[in-house]
């Protein structure tokens, strides 16, 4: 029975994992990474242009 028990505590976290990470992803919005992406472009042509003027 004791056996029974300390299985039991795995079972019972993932479960209560399974739940808390649905429950943490519920209220997660889309994310928009254009600005990110503008910014990295706009980065790799300062780049570009500050090696190729050496």
């Amino acid at each position: 029975m004791a056996a029974l028990v300390w299985l039991l505590i795995p079972l019972a976290a993932a479960i209560g994992g399974g739940l808390w990470g649905s429950w943490a992803n519920r209220t997660r919005k889309v994310r928009n990474d254009g600005p990110e992406l503008d910014g990295y472009a706009r980065f790799c042509e300062a780049m570009e242009r500050s090696h190729s003027s050496t």
